[in-house]
């Protein structure tokens, strides 16, 4: 899962950073309006941490451009202001939820959690459960389970590649597009480096499943069909 956090604090930024990534997440980091706007338009991603005082451009300015251009990815607004009109702006910009400063990480693990199951927005829920060949996928809990109920030993990067062809599913994902949405953007590697996950990921699903899950397109990419159940 693939997290954009707009933060002009910087120690704040490195330690939400720190922190989800430590959860699997792979994080990108903006600090400033303009930069996250342009992040968050040029980049998928699956939640937005946005702050409410930025440079440029505020968050809620932000927020508002990014539902104008139709970039509907959940949005968590932070702000020292915990003030019923800020929230009432926040939300009315187009957040989807909003989180005063100073506050937990928990709670904000839960909080991202939460605008996981809920998808994005009105416009284009996501299922809560990701699943093909019997096997489910839950977001929020980052836990890959089997038709019987048994949870698979998947690593988080092993996760977070499922989860992307799974979102994907009947359409064939680059080994490029796997780099760039489940690796951290600093990452060095090459393609070589998606074909051992993926190697590694169909000795523990497929023998779950029954069946192989993922197919190759040999020069193309990778593909969950969509009649995989």
């Amino acid at each position: 899962m693939r997290v954009l956090v707009v933060e002009d604090e910087q120690a704040m930024a490195e330690s939400l950073a720190w922190g989800l990534q430590a959860e699997g997440y792979v994080v990108d980091v903006a600090d400033n309006g303009e930069d996250g706007l342009w992040k968050a338009v040029e980049t998928t991603h699956d939640v937005i941490v946005l702050d409410v005082m930025l440079p440029l451009l505020d968050g809620y300015q932000v927020c508002r451009r990014l539902r104008e251009r139709g970039v509907w990815t959940p949005i968590l607004m932070l702000t020292a202001m915990d003030d019923d009109l800020d929230h009432a702006e926040g939300l009315d910009s187009g957040a989807d939820d909003y989180l005063a400063k100073p506050f937990s990480y928990p709670v904000l693990l839960a909080h991202l959690r939460a605008l996981t199951r809920r998808g994005l927005g009105a416009l284009a829920a996501r299922p809560t459960v990701l699943t093909a060949a019997g096997l489910a996928l839950d977001p929020a809990s980052r836990t890959v389970s089997s038709a019987d109920g048994a949870v698979l030993d998947l690593s988080s990067r092993e996760v977070a590649v499922l989860e992307h062809l799974l979102r994907h599913k009947g359409r064939v994902v680059s080994k490029t597009e796997l780099l760039r949405h489940c690796w951290d953007p600093h990452f060095d590697g090459g393609p070589a480096v998606v074909e051992v996950h993926v190697h590694r990921l169909r000795r523990k699903i497929d023998p779950a499943a029954g069946r192989p899950v993922i197919q190759t397109l040999r020069g193309e990419g990778y593909l969950i069909p969509d009649d995989a159940g």
